[in-house]
């Protein structure tokens, strides 16, 4: 299936107003005769054959570019976009006419870096925007952990990004030593999201209302982002929580054991799972380990995206991309379809070598792959 038999179309949405300065201005955009760029649709390549595996249907190895976020009513893009890599806003719209429709936005911690795409996020999802109906727009505090300071968070978010509603709102970095804060947080659970709830009626007396926000509420479904798997684990289950985020990938793969495991692919109640720092944390994924033998797979960041999305009950791989560049690779990667177990496996090992947890005479030659 190809890429634009997925996409949802925009062609009979009003002409958009969004304003491109002159020397920003993209190919995928084009002046009209008032002096406003309009967004047009870039042609979509063929997704190039999945390369035929002894034993493995082919239909097991295509990777949907839309999904179902979990047991909420959202459709996402299996590519996220985050604003950590300090992306422009008109990279950011970008990404939107590329296909991407799951935006991930901080109001507090590393706010600056997230500021950059904060015009694109205000033209997407701002009050009266034409496309807000088909952008997912996911917001997260850092820094508050009790109830009643989230109002703050809710109203710096509001005043940044003048919208109506926020699909997805993220408890961010939940670890054991806030668990505690974390557990009255979710209690509120119910008086946050939702129409005519609690926290809305208090934004509502602050700004004027509208009728989006009447119909959807302040925030629509709640998450975390955790840093421990453990905790995440516990939260599986809970009516409290929508989505979660963990952090994954080929050197940090606790999620294999302690998350992924856990969960039914076909259970409509699933929650939403989202995964972030596919391409490494500390270290750069792309780059070769030390040991490892020359003329091996080398896998591009594409590729790592792949891994986290070829996971069991994966909905979205979380990028930081800077440029438009890295949004093109991304999306041709996704569109080779998931890895196959020979390539997991392999990239199992190009982990472990990465973390030193193997010596240069214990690397199993039988599951390494090479390739120019």
């Amino acid at each position: 299936m190809k890429l634009t038999d997925l996409k949802p179309t925009i062609a009979s949405q009003p002409e958009s107003k969004i304003v491109i300065p002159e020397k920003q201005q993209s190919p995928l955009h084009r002046r009209t005769t008032n002096g406003v760029y309009k967004l047009l649709r870039r042609p979509q390549k063929t997704a190039p054959p999945v390369p035929a595996v002894t034993g493995v249907p082919r239909s097991e190895l295509d990777l949907p570019f839309y999904r179902k976020l979990g047991r909420t009513d959202l459709t996402v893009s299996c590519l996220g976009l985050g604003g950590g890599g300090h992306i422009s806003s008109d990279d950011t719209l970008y990404a939107f006419d590329r296909g991407v429709n799951y935006f991930f936005y901080s109001s507090d911690l590393h706010h600056y870096l997230y500021s950059s795409m904060g015009e694109a996020l205000r033209k997407l999802c701002g009050r009266g925007s034409s496309y807000r109906d088909k952008v997912v727009l996911a917001t997260v505090t850092y820094l508050v952990k009790t109830p009643e300071a989230v109002l703050a968070s809710l109203l710096d978010q509001f005043v940044d990004l003048k919208m109506d509603y926020i699909d997805v709102f993220f408890w961010g970095w939940i670890d054991t030593d806030n668990e505690h804060d974390f557990n009255k947080c979710m209690a509120v659970s119910n008086d946050l999201r939702g129409s005519n709830s609690v926290y809305q009626r208090t934004i509502e007396r602050m700004f004027e209302t509208s009728e989006r926000m009447k119909k959807m509420g302040i925030v629509r479904y709640i998450g975390a982002s955790f840093h421990s798997h453990d905790l995440a684990n516990q939260w599986l289950n809970s009516p409290l929580l929508d989505v979660v985020m963990v952090r994954h990938n080929v050197a940090h793969r606790t999620a294999q054991r302690k998350v992924f495991p856990y969960l039914d692919p076909q259970d409509p109640q699933r929650p939403g799972i989202v995964t972030f720092k596919s391409a490494g944390m500390r270290s750069h994924l792309w780059e070769p380990p030390p040991l490892l033998p020359s003329g091996c797979w080398r896998p591009s960041v594409p590729d790592l995206y792949r891994y986290s999305l070829s996971q069991n009950s994966v909905d979205i791989a979380l990028a930081g991309w800077t440029e438009r560049k890295h949004i093109d690779e991304a999306i041709a990667g996704v569109e080779k379809g998931k890895l196959t177990a020979e390539e997991l496996d392999y990239l199992d090992l190009y982990g472990d070598l990465h973390r030193n947890r193997l010596k240069r005479d214990e690397i199993p030659r039988e599951r390494l792959i090479y390739r120019s």
